[in-house]
């Protein structure tokens, strides 16, 4: 069964209060057309997509659609027309002939997940028509011409119908053919009601959340659901200087008559930092994870272990925002390493220096790190979601 999308984005986001297409509007660092196309590629379940926009956004949507996960899902970019009805049947013809099930989705709902569109599909294959549907939960009245309730109408048999909208192509296309345009066509399943009668209602989880944006306050309702969350954690560590060891921090091996003691390297701002970002995300710390009882971290480099801490959090939904980390120690200076230790660190959590933040302090001869028996070293990380 080939299954095609024809993506409608042809407006001007005039209700919105934007002076520009609501697709292009910013939703946690990804546009709302990106967040769409993603969604729907993302399925696995449709073979092809056709991009229906306002020719003065060609550019950028072009350079949106180059960033599709799956390029040849992408059949066409076309035009929109006057009305919305328009628009939709350009989508619909710019699909392959062979189509089975076209569907034909807002760009401006960004929330729609697998379930619906597996939904949809399934209910056209079965009955030639599946539209997504949630039931009406406000108190709906009928007005009269003076803006006056007159009747209360029984809600538990209204629904409220969003995209997609799914239905047999052959069906479809011919129902716009064929439309007559003396009637207004809300959506494309009205089109298919007066040609071929009833339309089948289909519902999935998150529905309810499937909302069109549409107005100036949907997109900041938006964008906070898509804000990154973030979580904040900190870290202190300290180990002893002895002789015979080498002298590690942040991974670099410095010069010293000195190193610390420890199971690993001993690499104690390492230590600090990996135990922020544990504690950010409520994960323990490195001895829960890396054990001195274990043979196998027996002088394990702190980078390495970094890196799984790094691992970790991925696998929790969370990246390293930024950290920021202090060393204390008498001697020796650590001004010159300050650079690579920063680096080093950026690289072990594939994220760019300038979200790593290393500083140095002495003790004024104050204290174990002062009279230069030991070092110790604070952090602090900032963390957030991973892409929602």
């Amino acid at each position: 069964m080939k299954v095609g999308c024809a993506v409608v984005a042809a407006g001007k986001g005039t209700r919105a209060g934007l002076g520009y297409n609501k697709a292009l509007y910013s939703l946690g660092g990804r546009s709302v057309l990106r967040r769409t196309l993603d969604a729907l590629a993302g399925s696995g379940l449709i073979h092809q997509i056709a991009l229906v926009m306002n020719p003065d956004d060609e550019a950028v949507f072009r350079e949106e659609c180059a960033r599709l996960g799956e390029p040849a899902l992408l059949k066409a970019i076309v035009p929109g027309g006057a009305t919305r009805r328009e628009s939709a049947y350009h989508g619909l013809k710019a699909l392959d002939a062979d189509t089975d099930i076209a569907l034909i989705h807002d760009a401006a709902r960004p929330f729609v997940n697998m379930q619906i569109i597996q939904n949809v599909i399934n209910d056209a294959a079965q009955y030639g028509s599946g539209v997504i549907s949630c039931p009406v939960t406000d108190t709906i009245k009928r007005i009269d011409e003076r803006g006056e309730a007159v009747q209360t109408v029984d809600r538990a048999v209204l629904r409220s119908v969003q995209t997609p909208q799914a239905f047999a192509y052959s069906r479809i296309l011919r129902a716009h053919e064929e439309w007559p345009g003396d009637d207004a066509a809300t959506d494309d399943a009205y089109l298919y009601e007066k040609r071929w009668g009833s339309v089948h209602l289909s519902s999935a989880p998150g529905a309810e959340k499937n909302k069109k944006l549409t107005t100036g306050e949907d997109m900041r309702m938006a964008s906070m659901h898509f804000a990154p969350r973030l979580r904040i954690g900190t870290g202190y560590d300290v180990h002893r200087l002895v002789e015979g060891r080498r002298l590690i921090l942040c991974g670099v091996d410095i010069p010293h008559d000195k190193g610390l003691l420890g199971h690993s390297d001993a690499d104690v701002a390492l230590h600090a930092l990996m135990d922020a970002m544990l504690g950010a995300a409520a994960l323990g710390d490195i001895g829960k994870l890396f054990p001195d009882s274990d043979e196998q971290y027996r002088g394990i480099s702190s980078i390495e272990l970094l890196k799984r801490v790094s691992a970790a959090l991925s696998e929790k939904g969370y990246r390293l925002n930024n950290c920021d980390i202090t060393i204390v120690c008498q001697r020796p200076k650590l001004a010159p390493h300050i650079v690579r230790m920063r680096q080093n660190i950026a690289d072990a959590l594939k994220v760019d220096m300038e979200q790593i933040s290393v500083k140095a302090t002495t003790t004024e001869h104050l204290g174990f790190e002062g009279e230069m028996l030991g070092i110790s070293a604070q952090a602090v990380a900032l963390l957030e979601t991973v892409g929602e």
